[in-house]
C-alpha cells in the first residue's frame, strides 16, 4: 500500500473517531411526560309526555278539550329557550271548504294557573299559530312559564306542566263546510342550550 493510501486511510480513520467521540461529548439529559386529555360534550334532550296531545273525534262547534302535557329536559344540558313550531293538515271531507281553514275555527287556550283552569293566559287559533314566528311564541310561552323560565330555562333534570284547552269556536255563522273534516296538528318544540361559559 503506498504512503499515500495509508495517510488517506489514517485520516479518515481519525476523523471517523472525533466524530464517535464528539457525538458522545454533546450528549445531553432528557425526559418525558404523557399526558391524557378528554372532552365529552353533554346532551340536550327534550321531551314531551305524553307525545300525542290531543286525539279527538266527533267534535262539534262550542265544544272544548282540556289536555295537560308535561316538558321534560332529560339531558345533562340546561335548555335556555323553547321555541314551538306548528304545522297542520286539513283534510276537507266533501271538497267544499274553498278558501276556509279549519285551523282558523280551532282556538288554542294556553292555561298556566292549574286552580282557575278556565282562564287562558294566553289565546290564539291553530291557523295564527301557524304563521307565527317560533321566537314570538317563545315568548308567551315564558310568560306562561314565569319569569324563571327567561332567566334559568329548563334545568337539566327538571320539567314543567302546561295545559291547553283546545276550543271549536262557534261563531254564530254557518260552518257546516267543517262537517267530516280533521285536521292533523304536529307541534314540535326546539331546544336550544344556554351560553357557553368558560370550564
Amino acid at each position: 500500500m503506498s504512503l499515500k493510501k495509508k495517510l488517506g486511510l489514517g485520516v479518515a480513520s481519525a476523523a471517523l473517531g472525533l466524530s464517535l467521540v464528539g457525538g458522545g461529548t454533546y450528549a445531553y439529559f432528557s425526559d418525558s411526560e404523557v399526558t391524557n386529555n378528554t372532552f365529552a360534550a353533554g346532551t340536550l334532550d327534550l321531551a314531551a309526555d305524553p307525545t300525542t296531545i290531543i286525539d279527538v273525534d266527533n267534535i262539534k262547534p262550542g265544544d272544548t278539550m282540556l289536555r295537560g302535557f308535561e316538558l321534560k329536559n332529560k339531558g345533562t344540558l340546561d335548555i335556555k329557550k323553547v321555541l314551538l313550531d306548528t304545522t297542520y293538515t286539513v283534510t276537507d271531507a266533501k271538497g267544499d271548504n274553498g278558501k276556509a281553514d279549519f285551523g282558523d275555527h280551532i282556538r288554542v287556550n294556553f292555561l298556566f294557573n292549574i286552580d282557575k283552569l278556565d282562564v287562558p293566559v294566553w289565546s290564539t287559533t291553530l291557523g295564527d299559530l301557524k304563521k307565527m314566528d317560533p321566537a314570538v311564541v317563545k315568548n308567551k310561552f315564558e310568560a306562561i312559564f314565569g319569569q324563571e323560565w327567561g332567566t334559568k330555562g329548563l334545568v337539566a333534570g327538571s320539567s314543567d306542566y302546561l295545559y291547553v284547552q283546545f276550543e271549536f269556536v262557534d261563531n254564530g255563522k254557518d260552518q257546516n263546510v267543517f262537517q267530516g273534516d280533521s285536521l292533523n296538528l304536529k307541534w314540535t318544540f326546539n331546544a336550544e342550550q344556554t351560553k357557553g361559559v368558560e370550564r
